[in-house]
């Protein structure tokens, strides 16, 4: 090798002397729809961070583990442009050494941080079915954001060694390779091959334990000490509701007439007070803080759900990427097995890119409350957009849900007990 050329590691220079696929159809078919993947994937991730970030009425500890989720998610999703020009160049990377080494570490940022927040967020489901009471006095906002701010940092760390050797290598037939160049910063190629070799290997094997095996045996042994531990108070309430003392099962037959005299006391207090009502609080992607008796019911079943969901996806959409890495550290040796990691490394990585496009639509469909707080805030924003006034824009307090409320608070205020129409109201019901 040259003085001036870069020093390469022995399994780039094979890279640079292969060829891809020159199918031009089939290439523009796959750029098409990686085009399209990564507007949505850019727009879904926007409308999470906007409804969660901004439009929710009181921050909670699963708010904040779903817009971390989107964060991330929708930094991976701005890259998702850059893969498509790639592919669009004829996988050729044209857009230059900073751009490269950027597009690599947020891909790998967003896949340690993911991993991380989903292995807290199992965690999080654990203490609330083992510990309730703790989590009821302790489990806090701050305390979420915290956890969500060391996986932040532990997703940076990780992803310093991606940035520092990921680099532009160009091929014999012209094009330009966004690859890994574990060469650089060797003084000398006399054990080039030895550490090719090392540092390879000790990314692959990192990144497979790190972000994905070992986050995804935290998460199966959190959802099964969870199962388990639900299934053991249910039978601890079975049992002690079979062995009731008297006293109790006494106290139990006398609840119906309680329970008759206290609806027969509020319709009354109804009756009373009329049509008199109470502004409703908002949707919150958290369920009420209160618990059942058996305090198992901390976090909805939409919520459970989403967790299941997501964690398969990630498992789908990383697991064929890892697979492939580890195969990749024995490519140098067999020609077959090059040429095997050459297709099927980038479909793989095109899979894991799916991951962030996937989990907002996640979000949207496992959440029921979520989804109807996407439609109140999209309303609100045609809303303000297309209702007019005198032939101009009406201002945001002119939109029709403004309207609706005002007359809604209206009709509150004229029936609150001390007004004159509340008074008149009731002297006529007193007349009839």
């Amino acid at each position: 090798m040259d003085k001036g050329e870069p020093l390469l590691c022995p399994l780039l220079q094979k890279m640079t002397v292969h060829g891809l696929n020159n199918n031009t159809k089939a290439n523009l078919v796959v750029v098409g729809v990686h085009g399209l993947v990564s507007l949505l994937g850019i727009l879904e991730n926007a409308l999470i961070i906007w409804v969660v970030g901004f439009r929710l009425s009181r921050r909670t500890v699963t708010s904040v583990w779903v817009l971390n989720l989107a964060l991330t998610d929708f930094l991976a999703t701005l890259t998702l442009p850059l893969f498509t020009a790639y592919l669009h160049s004829s996988h050729s990377w044209e857009l230059g050494d900073p751009l490269c080494k950027v597009q690599a570490s947020i891909f790998f940022f967003n896949m340690f941080v993911s991993a991380f927040l989903l292995a807290a967020i199992s965690l999080d489901r654990l203490l609330l079915a083992v510990k309730p009471a703790w989590s009821r006095n302790d489990r806090s906002v701050a305390g979420a954001w915290k956890v969500s701010a060391l996986g932040w940092l532990w997703g940076a760390i990780n992803t310093a060694p991606y940035f520092v050797f990921r680099s532009v290598v160009e091929k014999m037939d012209g094009r330009k390779l966004c690859y890994y160049n574990f060469a650089l910063y060797l003084p000398s190629n006399g054990t080039l091959q030895r550490d090719c070799d090392v540092r390879h290997g000790t990314m692959a094997i990192s990144k497979m334990l790190l972000a994905f095996l070992i986050p995804l045996m935290i998460i199966t042994g959190s959802h099964i000490k969870t199962a388990l531990s639900l299934k053991a108070r249910d039978r601890r309430r079975k049992q002690s509701a079979i062995f009731l003392p008297d006293e109790q099962i006494t106290l139990s037959t006398n609840e119906p007439s309680k329970r008759k005299f206290s609806t027969a006391s509020t319709k009354t207090n109804n009756m009373l007070l009329g049509s008199i009502s109470t502004k409703p609080r908002k949707n919150s992607l958290h369920p009420s803080s209160s618990l059942r008796p058996n305090g198992q019911d901390m976090l909805s079943q939409s919520f459970k759900k989403l967790v299941t969901a997501a964690v398969l996806v990630f498992v789908l959409c990383w697991a064929p990427y890892h697979i492939f890495c580890m195969i990749e550290l024995t490519a140098q040796h067999n020609e077959e097995t090059l040429k095997l990691v050459e297709t099927w490394l980038p479909l793989a990585a095109t899979l894991a890119f799916l991951n962030p496009v996937l989990n907002p639509i996640l979000y949207t469909f496992s959440c029921p409350k979520l989804f109807v707080r996407i439609k109140q805030s999209l309303g609100a924003v045609f809303d303000g957009l297309v209702e007019e006034r005198g032939g101009f824009p009406m201002s945001p307090s002119g939109t029709i849900r403004d309207r609706m409320k005002r007359r809604s608070s209206r009709d509150v205020t004229a029936t609150t007990p001390g007004s004159p129409k509340f008074s008149s109201s009731l002297r006529q019901s007193s007349h009839s």
